[in-house]
């Protein structure tokens, strides 16, 4: 089956991406307007970019609710500062909550039940219910396309990470700890437990 992206309409092509690329790490970004009212959102369209300077990009869209680009993308063109929340099992149902859409101004801290926590560099408060996070300061936005169906690369410079205890030893991140959550299509998640090593086959010598 070839099947031709052109020929699809935005709702096929989304359902077929989510569908395929799978399972996706969730930042769940707080950010502030320039009037300081608070927004909690999660993507799941995120990753890292690189160590140095320590770089991790999301992607924010349109909202199709609301007609308009997410207020997510809006707040962080205002201040240029934001925070990727890392959720997992314990805060799954908060970060579910965070992502209803309100008009803008709602405060989704409030809404979800968790806590937002000043950040040490920026101003945008941190959600502290969140076993790992990352104080961001803007590096660049890569708009794609700012029409229905369109989103954006929001590319952030870590300015400090907050760790809990239990889930740093030794210079790593332990996994039994953090017990990430994956996003699948739909309303459908992975738990990330079940894992396996496949070590790097070095190449051949001459």
């Amino acid at each position: 089956m070839i099947i031709d992206p052109g020929k699809l309409n935005n709702q096929e092509r989304y359902k077929l991406m989510i569908g395929s690329i799978v399972p996706r790490p969730i930042a769940w970004v707080s950010t502030m307007d320039r009037e300081g009212r608070l927004n909690l959102a999660p993507f799941s369209y995120f990753t890292a970019v690189c160590p140095e300077p320590m770089t991790l990009v999301f992607c924010p869209g349109w909202s199709s609710v609301r007609g308009q680009r997410k207020d997510t993308w809006i707040n962080i063109e205002q201040t240029g500062e934001f925070v990727v929340n890392i959720t997992n099992e314990e805060t799954k149902e908060a970060m579910n909550l965070s992502a209803t859409e309100f008009a803008h101004g709602v405060n989704e801290f409030e809404w979800a039940g968790v806590t937002p926590v000043p950040g040490t560099v920026v101003r945008v408060p941190r959600v502290a219910e969140a076993p790992i996070a990352f104080e961001c300061k803007l590096q660049q936005i890569v708009v794609v396309s700012d029409q229905p169906g369109g989103g954006a690369a929001v590319f952030g410079e870590v300015q400090a990470i907050h760790v809990r205890d239990d889930v740093y030893a030794d210079g790593r991140i332990l996994l039994e700890a953090l017990r990430p959550i994956g996003r699948l299509a739909g309303a459908t998640y992975a738990h990330i437990n079940d894992t396996f090593e496949i070590p790097r086959v070095p190449p051949p010598q001459p």
